[in-house]
């Protein structure tokens, strides 16, 4: 008798978990304020529903910032992220890193998505549908979320800054503009586009390794826009040269825009698009970002302690 009151026991504790999988998920409410939600919004958030196609305030939104989830805040999607799917609902191709869980439907046909602070409902995902070069469509409903600006982020979170990344030749000239630069916190000469890891500058200079010789630059989004930086770099070097830089001739001085979004991509596609119309004929490359690796110590800041004026790198309005 009591051998088979420990089995119902055991099989009473392991059907627990299955049941709670396999019906509503429960929402992590310990020590936590979440937003109280209107109706409709339970109805989705809570209840797994689905607003209508089309009916949503962010299906055809395109401001710059983050989508926050509507429940307990958290920010779960960029805004760079965003793509026109047609399909009724916002579409997203990434989220930000640990923002989204995901779980097999009951029907284990479909995958749902889910806030992984709060656990709230967000839509489903998809993937194979070749609708964007990640292969994958985060399908939301707009009353799951909360959108705030790109301004208002930023004011949220003072002091942080973005980075940018460009090859226009020689660094020392490139570091030495974009140092003197508005809105920019740091230059930093260095390596990108290559193979190798932590090349060094002769590695570079052979031809060995693939690199561009490239600056990283650290700026504040609150003072300069990475579209005025881009924008800045078409105007310090000349674009149109497809051998080097002035005098500095190889593939390590070619021109490269080093991209870090689809929106910095899609950026510098629109400047160079604007370049074109102009009558300039462009060489500069726009290439995905991949790692920095910073140059020897001796190259950083080469013309503030030799006290010189870079031989190659000026400005010149294009724009």
């Amino acid at each position: 008798m009591f051998k088979r009151m420990a089995a119902i026991v055991i099989l009473f504790a392991l059907a627990l978990p299955f049941a709670t999988a396999c019906g509503e998920q429960e929402m992590d409410m310990s020590n936590k304020e979440y937003r109280e939600l209107t109706p409709e919004e339970e109805r989705v958030i809570v209840h797994k529903g689905t607003e209508r196609p089309f009916s949503g305030e962010y299906n055809d939104h395109s401001e710059a910032g983050t989508y926050h989830c509507r429940r307990c805040d958290a920010a779960l999607y960029e805004s760079s992220d965003k793509f026109k799917s047609g399909c009724g609902w916002p579409s997203f191709d990434d989220e930000i890193d640990g923002a989204v869980r995901r779980e097999t439907d009951a029907d284990g046909r479909r995958t749902e998505i889910l806030c992984a602070s709060c656990g709230a409902h967000l839509g489903h995902v998809f993937e194979g549908e070749q609708l964007t070069d990640k292969n994958v469509r985060h399908c939301v409903n707009s009353i799951s979320m909360v959108f705030k600006p790109a301004s208002e982020s930023a004011s949220e979170q003072p002091g942080e800054t973005a980075f940018a990344h460009f090859a226009g030749g020689c660094f020392w000239g490139v570091e030495h503009q974009f140092a003197g630069k508005d809105g920019v916190v740091s230059a930093v000469s260095g390596y990108m586009g290559g193979t190798k890891e932590n090349p060094t500058y002769q590695e570079v200079l052979g031809g060995r390794t693939g690199h561009l010789e490239a600056v990283q630059v650290e700026y504040d989004p609150e003072k300069v826009s990475y579209e005025e930086l881009a924008r800045f770099f078409f105007e310090i070097h000349d674009p149109t040269q497809d051998n080097g830089q002035g005098p500095d001739i190889g593939e390590q001085y070619f021109s490269a825009v080093f991209y870090g979004s689809d929106e910095e991509k899609a950026t510098a596609d629109r400047l160079i698009a604007i370049l074109e119309d102009k009558g300039y004929d462009i060489a500069t490359m726009v290439k995905p970002a991949g790692p920095f690796w910073p140059a020897e110590d001796y190259h950083q800041d080469y013309y503030e302690r030799k006290g010189s004026r870079p031989y190659c790198h000026a400005y010149t309005k294009r724009f």
